[in-house]
């Protein structure tokens, strides 16, 4: 035990040794969230707790597998380790046992977005929907917002209250379908399924609840509707719930996360304990304090103020550039800076609020021959040659796959269009069967109305080649299945065939690489291969970066939650991009801006700069910028300001237009004007080379006179 709370503070050290029930611990950024955690966890199974009975539930594979090895480091390499992974994870195992109950087959598919989305655009087809007027991102939104809220698609369909949902309404309802004719599920079905099946299956809940005494869940201010519904069911006997997190980091609404489970805890559970941890770690007296300063304007949260043992640290710097060039510009100059003073490029990292701010900073970059990488680029699981691949494994393993199987039906080419793939599951259907199964059929019945002697042929060979496949994997190892798949299908072939050899090349490496990846796994193909795919579509981490390459890294600061570095800049700091422009109507979106602006700057620990820009472009357009408001609520004494020149001949051609150009556009205070991107608006002040302008869709913005877009209504 002493191993177990040796290093731990006293507010820690409380944590871990906490007796049952339910327990709250708000752990401030830098607090070490993750080793009390696991800590307790350690401390629950050394006190005589049986593994099998602590369920520990976080958001990454990442943090799951880190809580992994530290366990084993404090407990030793022959621990039984207790049910540990996401939510979605943890969701799979219990379906993988019990879906039955609900009507579903064990062996269900996955489906990710990209799946989810071709799903969508071949309803859209069926039901004759634009999607020119209805996108199939905004629909696929939308009925993961439903499922969220756990509506099934009739209560959606009877809350409708606008013509796009109406829409939705339809096309939620012939998804649903899809999925159940396919045996597959969504992201967001693994935990509505098992929610269900607690709901309607008392039975079912009661053996759980028999199994798992110990509920710990990781970033609790970051779980939506269902994930804490499920929580909340998983408890309702013992309520022994470890519920860690921070409301100051709250920042994925988009993702309907609510912040309310956390601030509502003792509402749920009145006779809580509640530990605050509020020793940092990570950053120095200055950057928490400046932090703090920003945090401290929300309403909704649970105070709390961070202190560290680091010392005061240096004064942040807050550089104000004259466009984002220059801004661009000033930070490649400190990132080349720090290089000579010593520090590594992979120290460094440059969030902004939104992916478009990356390229002017790639430019800048690019042109000081400094190395960088851009995190929430295309990930491994969601490139091309991945997917097809994958899809292959999935149309073996499960016949019915259809999404899986209209994905590579043609890839490589094999003469099997849209009507005639629509000909087939017709086909399908008339025999009550699975797609491959009546594909095999047509080597003894031939009719397929509509359908040529060719294309049935093709079809037949597709089936029977795949069914060959599934036999023999028996004897193979997913490795090889997954080598024979690449082979037989002629995927290798047609890469081979490309045009683009460097494209090519780069795609076969890939594969080469998921076969190493499969050579993980023991087994026969066959069996390991369900967990194969399982741990490929739940595989969504945005914090899989190596720290080993020496590089800048460039990411928003929704990815940068969770990670810290010596170095960090925070650029357009500037109204209506941080905080965001959407933002502006709403308190509750302002709050959430807020948050992630504190996320920002408490992922540095040495060294903050903060940027802004005074014009930017946007759209074409040169737009005036109000500094950011976060700026206002840091304390003078905390940073200073470098009045550093960066040359900027975009700025200087844009301030240099000569009086007559202005001239052109000079409007009264008052004038109706349109902006091709903003729409409507009112001129409600101006000065020598702005004006300001209230837009009926885009909020307040300041526009410089010099831009030429700006039309009298």
């Amino acid at each position: 035990m002493d191993t177990i709370l040796k290093g731990l503070n006293d507010k820690q050290r409380e944590a871990v040794t906490a007796p049952d029930g339910p327990l709250l611990i708000l752990a401030g950024a830098g607090s070490g969230k993750t080793m009390t955690l696991t800590r307790r966890i350690a401390y629950l199974i050394k006190r005589g707790e049986a593994p099998t009975s602590i369920v520990a539930v976080t958001f990454t594979n990442k943090a799951a597998d880190e809580m992994r090895e530290r366990i084993t480091q404090l407990l030793g390499d022959g621990v039984q380790m207790p049910v540990m992974g996401t939510f979605h994870s943890v969701c799979v195992r219990f379906l993988r046992r019990d879906i039955h109950h609900l009507g579903r087959d064990r062996s269900f598919t996955i489906l990710d977005n990209t799946d989810q989305i071709s799903v969508i655009k071949r309803i859209f087809k069926d039901l004759n929907i634009d999607a020119k007027q209805f996108a199939p991102a905004a629909v696929r939104a939308a009925i993961s917002r439903a499922k969220n809220a756990l509506l099934t698609a009739d209560q959606f369909a009877a809350h409708a209250g606008s013509f796009f949902e109406e829409v939705v309404a339809q096309i939620y309802k012939e998804y649903e379908k899809v999925l159940a004719q396919t045996n597959a599920l969504d992201f967001d079905d693994l935990i509505v399924f098992v929610v269900r099946l607690f709901e309607e299956h008392p039975d079912v809940l009661a053996r759980y609840h028999h199994q798992f005494k110990h509920i710990l869940v990781d970033e609790y201010q970051d779980t939506n509707h269902m994930q804490y519904r499920l929580i909340t069911l998983l408890a309702q006997k013992h309520k022994n719930l470890f519920i860690i997190g921070d409301d100051y980091q709250s920042i994925y609404m988009f993702r309907e996360a609510d912040i309310t489970n956390i601030l509502n805890f003792e509402k749920d559970y009145p006779h809580a304990k509640i530990i605050t941890l509020e020793q940092n770690y990570r950053s120095t007296q200055i950057i928490l304090d400046a932090a703090t300063a920003v945090i401290h304007k929300n309403e909704n949260q649970r105070h709390k103020v961070l202190w560290t043992e680091n010392g005061s640290g240096e004064a942040i710097t807050l550089y104000a550039a004259p466009s984002e060039r220059g801004e661009a510009r000033y930070v490649a100059q400190m990132i080349r800076k720090a290089r000579q003073d010593e520090w590594h490029y992979r120290d460094m990292v440059v969030l902004y609020r939104v992916n478009a701010q990356s390229r002017v900073i790639e430019e800048a970059l690019m042109r000081e021959n400094i190395p960088y990488r851009i995190v929430g680029g295309t990930k491994f699981y969601e490139r091309k040659e991945i997917k097809d691949i994958v899809a292959y494994l999935r149309v073996i393993l499960n016949g019915a796959d259809r999404v899986a199987l209209e994905r590579i039906i043609n890839v490589p080419p094999r003469g099997i269009g849209a009507k005639t793939f629509a000909a087939w599951q017709t086909f399908a259907l008339m025999h009550d069967t699975d797609m491959l199964s009546a594909g095999l059929l047509l080597q003894k019945d031939g009719v397929m109305d509509g359908v040529s002697a060719a294309r049935k042929k093709a079809i037949a060979a597709f089936c029977e080649m795949i069914a060959k496949m599934r036999d023999t994997a028996q004897t193979k190892t997913l490795a090889q299945l997954i080598a024979d798949v690449y082979i037989t299908t002629g995927y290798k072939e047609m890469l081979s065939r490309g045009e683009d050899k460097s494209e090519n090349e780069s795609r076969h490496e890939n594969i080469g690489e998921l076969i190493n990846i499969a050579k993980e796994y023991d087994g026969d193909a066959l069996t390991a291969l369900a967990t194969f795919l399982e741990q490929t579509s739940l595989a969504a981490d945005t914090d899989t970066i190596d720290r080993d390459d020496d590089a800048v890294h460039l990411m928003t600061l929704h990815s940068a939650k969770g990670l810290e570095f010596p170095i960090v800049f925070i650029v357009g700091l500037e109204e209506g991009l941080l905080p965001h422009a959407r933002s502006q109507l709403s308190v509750k979106e302002l709050e959430e801006e807020r948050r992630l602006m504190y996320v920002g700057m408490t992922r540095a620990m040495k060294k903050l700069y903060i940027t802004h820009a005074h014009q930017r472009l946007v759209f074409g357009s040169m737009q005036a910028n109000m500094p950011s408001r976060f700026l206002a609520d840091i304390p003078k004494e905390l940073y200073h300001e470098d009045h550093t020149h960066v040359h900027d001949s975009m700025y200087t051609h844009h301030a240099h237009k000569t009086r007559e150009q202005t001239a052109l556009n000079a409007f009264a205070d008052g004038t109706a004007v349109a902006h091709p991107q903003f729409g409507t608006g009112l001129i409600v002040a101006q000065d020598e080379n702005t004006y300001t302008i209230a837009f009926a869709g885009a909020g307040i913005k300041k526009i410089a006179k010099s831009f030429d877009g700006l039309e009298q209504k």
